[in-house]
Parts: structure tokens; C-alpha cells; sequence
């Protein structure tokens, strides 16, 4: 088993270090002592939890798409001059960036405080691991 301690857990969860231990007492989580006697939890038995307990807002548009990466969030910010313009989105705790034309930006009726959903279909996925993770 790879071991997670409690802090980072809470971390990668988005949840506090309190959460986690309640977790681990209710039996919600497995967990162990490592070999400096702290709590850690099993990296397997987290990744089930993240995912049983994601909280995935409705896709207000009701379209049906192959894009499986669909990313509910709020426009914080765009710049845009005549041709091009960047729009900033928060989607939960991830910030999400796209660059388009400004008329797309003018169609879609985005500005900051709309509700708009970031699909994301690409051919590369560039996955990283902390250092000394790998």
C-alpha cells in the first residue's frame, strides 16, 4: 500500500486534517501506522473515497458529448482585444484557462460571473507525481 499522511490526505481530498481522522475513525477510510508511528492512510482506499464523494455540479446544458472532461465553473476574468481573448474559470478548486476569439466570447454572452461549462478533449495528458514519488 502507498501511504498518505493525514495532512496531505486532507490535501488532495480538499477537506481538513479533522475530516480525515473522523474518516479514519468511523472506518470510512483504512489506515495504518507507518514507521515513525503516525496515522497514514492507504493512497487505493483514498482515491475511492475522492471519487465516491466527488461532488459534481448539473451540466445545465443537457447536450450529450464525447468529451468526457467537463469541468462546471464560474468566468473570474477575461482580457480580450479585437480578435482574441483569454477567459479564466474556477471549476471547484482548479483554475482553468482557454484562449478564444473575442467574437466566441461576444456569442457565448460570457463576462465575469457566468456560469459556463470548460470540456476539455485532448489528445495528451501530461500527468506529473510529486518528487521522489515516481
Amino acid at each position: 500500500m502507498t501511504q498518505i499522511r493525514i495532512k496531505h490526505a486532507a490535501a488532495y481530498l480538499g477537506v481538513s486534517d479533522d475530516t480525515v481522522r473522523r474518516w479514519v475513525d468511523a472506518g470510512t477510510l483504512a489506515s495504518e501506522r507507518d514507521g515513525s508511528g503516525r496515522t497514514v492512510v492507504d493512497s487505493l482506499d483514498m482515491a475511492r473515497l475522492a471519487r465516491e464523494n466527488a461532488v459534481l455540479p448539473a451540466d445545465p446544458s443537457e447536450i450529450g458529448r464525447s468529451a468526457r472532461n467537463r469541468l462546471v465553473g464560474v468566468v473570474t476574468d477575461i482580457t480580450m482585444d479585437t480578435v482574441m481573448a483569454q477567459v479564466e474559470m474556477q471549476c471547484g478548486p482548479h483554475r482553468i484557462v482557454s484562449l478564444m476569439s473575442s467574437e466566441a466570447v461576444r456569442e457565448l454572452g460570457l463576462e465575469p460571473g457566468s456560469v459556463a461549462i470548460a470540456v476539455v478533449k485532448a489528445t495528451t495528458v501530461i500527468i506529473e507525481t510529486p518528487a521522489g514519488k515516481a
